[in-house]
């Protein structure tokens, strides 16, 4: 953002590295170009899959000497941001009150502007919200949200369950209903979108909620971008739109959905008139729809313990994990989506999973992980994020 004097970091203190690999939330590991490995602590708990793929370019942090005098922390990078076609995506969420600061003393959020802040970090209740306002005299909780999901022109939030974000969205709703106005911002770190939606997909539960208090709390998706020496570019922020009629239609519990199998072993396998034969070590990704209780379906497939029925029970019967990935729709996309997987992946045996269409089979492999491979998060993202 422009340099100003809430902004904690300097762009010399600004590093670009390779990711390789993420142990865990909080911390990755990467690669300077001569080849010095880094760990660095990742202040955002998202899954971030799409953003996170080998060799992918990071933004890190490193305070100067005289700021590191009190370190207590054991990795002193921090990564910022993250690049994606060419352009930087901030993924600090713990720095994401400093931009939405900015933004409203500077009025670049049209439906906030002549608001002033009051406090930040304000307590009621059982929760904390990110900034208390005062705009025509009256109060104005404001929550806040960074959302680095999108694709297709559409950004999406959350990319992970988030229980936190389900409450506050809750206690905001009930504030309202007392009379005390309330809002959620909702800050995008893309440009390139035009529509904003709640990732029903990920978190069905999070979509429901932000539906129903839609008439208490104030939804405020604000697009912003960023420079390449990772200033915000001021000129670009614009609020999304959102499609609620498409949402009140999509925002149930159907659909298709993907499950990727992992194995460490070779399995063998006869099943249902299939040819016996020896699965490979590697990733399995298969595609199932169930246009009611989607989420016991998935469930089901999750355990190990079960009567198998299906094709696709035998072998997630003998798997090391399984990463169920729902597409919500009301329309059945299976066999679209197979075709899809058919252009990137190995095809399995014919007939797997598919006996009630014309395709030739709903299993494919992968030797590597599918969520490390861009071509597979096209896919996903093709037919999860959609707009009318």
């Amino acid at each position: 953002m422009p340099r100003h004097h809430g902004w904690p970091f300097a762009a010399e203190e600004i590093t670009k590295v390779r990711f390789l690999a993420r142990p865990n939330r909080f911390l990755v590991r990467c690669a300077e170009d001569g080849g010095r490995r880094i760990n660095a602590f990742l202040p955002n708990p998202g899954r971030l899959w799409e953003l996170l793929l080998p060799g992918a370019t990071l933004y890190l942090h490193r305070p100067g000497e005289q700021a590191q005098g009190g370190w207590t922390r054991k990795t002193r990078h921090t990564v910022l941001a993250v690049e994606r076609d060419g352009h930087p995506i901030f993924l600090h969420t713990h720095a994401t009150n400093s931009v939405a600061r900015y933004l409203l003393e500077n009025d670049l959020i049209p439906p906030l502007r002549g608001s002033r802040i009051v406090r930040a970090e304000v307590a009621t209740g059982k929760s904390r919200f990110d900034f208390l306002l005062e705009r025509d005299g009256r109060d104005l909780y404001l929550e806040v949200k960074s959302c680095t999901l999108f694709g297709n022109g559409v950004a999406m939030f959350p990319d992970a369950v988030t229980a936190r974000g389900r409450r506050h969205l809750l206690e905001l709703a009930d504030m309202s209903r007392r009379g005390i106005r309330s809002a959620v911002l909702f800050l995008v770190h893309s440009p390139n979108v035009w529509w904003f939606m709640p990732d029903y997909h990920t978190d069905i539960d999070f979509s429901r909620t932000l539906l129903d208090v839609r008439a208490e709390v104030q939804v405020i998706p604000a697009a912003i971008g960023w420079n390449g020496d990772l200033s915000l570019d001021p000129r670009s922020t614009r609020i999304l739109t959102i499609p609620w009629d498409y949402l009140t239609r999509e925002v149930r519990d159907r659909g298709s959905y993907l499950l990727i199998v992992e194995t460490s072993r070779k399995i063998p396998l006869q099943a249902g008139g299939l040819a016996a034969r020896n699965f490979l070590t590697g990733y399995h990704v298969y595609v199932g729809s169930a246009m009611s209780e989607l989420s016991a379906r998935l469930a089901r497939h999750q355990r190990k313990t079960k009567k198998l029925r299906w094709h696709i029970d035998y072998l997630t019967a003998k798997a090391d994990r399984i990463v169920a990935l729902p597409i919500r729709s009301s329309q059945r996309l299976e066999c679209g989506i197979a075709k899809a997987l058919a252009a990137i992946l190995e095809p399995g045996p014919r007939g797997f999973g598919s006996s009630d269409c014309n395709c030739a089979t709903h299993l494919f492999f992968s030797p590597t992980n599918p969520l490390h491979n861009v071509q597979f998060h096209q896919v996903l993202q093709r037919f999860r994020m959609n707009h009318p």
